[in-house]
């Protein structure tokens, strides 16, 4: 038996958005992040027509707001598509709770994405990077950990910002990694990442802990809680300043990958490895992989010229 928030039509907007919350989180189990961008696009629906305004709406009034959202915010494909797929699951959400009978965003179509090529790394990049950290200190010996974590795993910012000190298991040299939709895989880690891993946990963790208080968290802050993900961003960045660079962590991920890739392993491994719930998102690596090959030729073999 579906269950329904109300069939009152007069339910009030922030009881509706809190009701669509839950469905997200438990219905569709997306990602905290994911549920916040979607929570976010349906209340400027909502502020655009008001609950009953919403409630009936056909895909022509839905298209005229996307291209309000469009030329006011000067949104990208990209976010018109996250917020056609809000609009979906919003109306999805009506439908099965009884306020309306069809889904009008269904009727959207989501504009094609330009193929954007994430930035990557070469190992060489990455190892002057890392070079550039102050292991003398805890949050040198923690930073070091993470980022090279990060770099050996394709870790998200958001499922190292997750780990736990007992996710690590140094005799298979794995980590447990919590990913989107809250589901658990084991990746495993190199030899550099595991060094910088357990001098961390034996020389800086410690000195993040405060007296008389415990933490399951692998990587502190120098409040002794859990590290969050701004504060990763803002490390990473003050060291890729230091290196002359402005890329951002993501780019570990991404190098992660194409690294794997360019070595001949398989799409569906390099899928498995990152949580990719969807084969086409990893695909976009083997882009980067191929543009790698093809400045190494041109680079080593001039003569010969890529065509």
């Amino acid at each position: 038996m579906k269950t329904s928030p109300s069939t009152d039509r007069t339910t009030p907007d922030k009881a509706l958005v809190e009701q669509f919350r839950a469905r997200l989180v438990s219905v569709e189990r997306l990602s905290r992040l994911s549920v916040e961008t979607y929570l976010a696009e349906i209340r400027r629906l909502l502020g655009y027509a008001g609950a009953a305004g919403a409630k009936g709406a056909d895909s022509g009034f839905l298209s005229r707001y996307l291209d309000e959202r469009m030329l006011r915010d000067g949104i990208d494909g990209r976010s018109a598509a996250k917020a056609i797929a809000a609009l979906r699951s919003f109306y999805r959400f009506l439908v099965d709770a009884g306020l309306r009978k069809d889904n009008p965003a269904a009727l959207l179509e989501s504009p094609r994405r330009e193929l954007r090529l994430p930035e990557a790394l070469s190992a060489e990049s990455v190892d002057a990077l890392f070079a550039l950290i102050d292991t003398s200190t805890p949050a040198g010996l923690r930073d070091m950990a993470l980022f090279e974590l990060v770099y050996s795993s394709g870790l998200r910012v958001s499922e190292a910002v997750s780990l736990d000190v007992d996710d690590c298991f140094f005799n298979e040299a794995v980590v447990r990694v919590t990913g989107k939709g809250r589901k658990e895989r084991l990746v495993p880690f190199g030899s550099s990442a595991e060094e910088a891993l357990r001098r961390y946990l034996t020389e800086g963790r410690p000195g993040f802990l405060k007296p008389g208080r415990k933490s399951s968290a692998l990587f502190l802050s120098r409040l002794g809680k859990r590290l969050g993900r701004k504060g990763i961003w803002k490390n990473y960045a003050a060291l890729a300043a230091r290196n002359g660079t402005s890329s951002k962590i993501h780019a570990l991920r991404h190098s992660f990958a194409t690294e794997l890739l360019s070595g001949g392993a398989d799409l569906r491994s390099v899928q498995e490895l990152l949580g990719h719930a969807d084969i086409s998102t990893t695909q976009i690596y083997t882009h980067v992989a191929v543009s790698s090959l093809e400045e190494a030729h041109k680079k080593h073999l001039p003569c010969l010229g890529v065509r």
